[in-house]
């Protein structure tokens, strides 16, 4: 007779390789868990001495970026800080060297023209004036107050370019005729040109273009311009200004134009900044204020325009473009 069943013993194995799985199985996950965790752990240990590397002044500190995860994205965020911080390390670096350099220029063109006024007033006083000629004394009168009216530029041009960076000064917007602003200010420079043997040509393609603008602003940029272009233009023999209006763009381009001086490459990308003059320029006879190109640039972005600066055997270029339509509120932009 055949019996079939269930042996009641190989239930009892059954269950007991079951219970030996399970055990495996949860230590087996417990090991893949700590394993994850101290991965998890000294990688946020790493990331915690880059901050106290960061935090002690180590501006080279870089985590290394493991996976895609919560952990990576606090890694990059770090390094990104890092880099924010080194950048704002140098920025102030390079302001803190600015002012040292805006002192001691100041200093200098200060103290140049002093120096000669003193001398040449020591000269006319005392014992020294019963021994000098008449016209002596007359040259060094004339010396003595062309080096004081330069001093007044210098210290005019200090304030203008303090208040205009920073802020200090309110626009006064209104209608103002490019053309003839430009045609006036011209014949109120005849003179400087006359003196420096150089005549001037006036190239506009309309009669007249009205911008909003600040008119005292604007006559004191391109009052820069043209001064500038007489000061280093003398051996051309004369300098040009075009107004060239485009009517669809609702824009207006103003050139001043020069023939002498040309300035090098090198030199180029930095005559906007303050104080900045290449070598020629800083002899007694064009040397000014190194303030008129930073200036002129402060008013042209007052005004959401752009200045910029070409030099080659075909004379040099200065070409200012501005929007006819001036909305006041750009008077609140950030100057350079």
């Amino acid at each position: 007779m055949l019996f079939t069943g269930v042996d009641p013993g190989s239930n009892t194995v059954s269950s007991e390789a079951a219970i030996v799985i399970m055990i495996l199985a949860v230590v087996l996950f417990a090991f893949i868990f700590w394993i994850l965790e101290r991965r998890s752990i000294n990688y946020i240990k790493e990331l915690s001495k880059g901050i106290e590397r960061i935090a002690d002044g180590d501006l080279n500190t870089k985590i290394e970026i493991r996976g895609d995860d919560e952990f990576s994205q606090m890694a990059e965020s770090i390094n990104h800080m890092q880099e924010d911080l080194k950048e704002l390390l140098r920025l102030e670096r390079e302001a803190e060297q600015q002012k040292t350099d805006l002192i001691t220029n100041i200093a200098h063109d200060l103290r140049t023209p002093l120096t000669s006024i003193i001398g040449y007033l020591e000269l006319l006083s005392g014992k020294g004036y019963s021994i000098l000629k008449d016209d002596q004394r007359k040259k060094y009168i004339a010396i003595a107050y062309t080096k004081s009216k330069r001093l007044e530029k210098l210290i005019g041009d200090l304030f203008d370019f303090t208040k205009l960076t920073y802020g200090k000064i309110t626009m006064k917007v209104g209608y103002v005729d490019v053309v003839k602003l430009l045609e006036q200010l011209l014949e109120e420079s005849y003179p400087a040109f006359k003196d420096k043997g150089l005549k001037y040509e006036f190239h506009s393609n309309v009669n007249s273009c009205e911008i909003t603008a600040d008119g005292g602003l604007l006559a004191r940029l391109f009052d820069n311009l043209i001064g500038n272009a007489i000061k280093y233009g003398a051996d051309g023999k004369k300098v040009i200004v075009k107004v060239n209006e485009d009517a669809k763009a609702g824009t207006v381009e103003i050139q001043v134009i020069n023939f002498g001086f040309v300035i090098e490459d090198k030199d180029l990308p930095y005559i906007f900044d303050k104080f900045y003059r290449a070598d020629k320029a800083r002899n007694t006879e064009t040397g000014g204020t190194g303030l008129g190109l930073a200036i002129a640039k402060n008013i042209t972005q007052m005004h959401g325009g752009t200045i910029t600066a070409e030099s080659g055997l075909k004379g040099t270029v200065f070409t200012v473009r501005l929007k006819k339509s001036f909305e006041k509120e750009n008077e609140n932009l950030r100057r350079a």
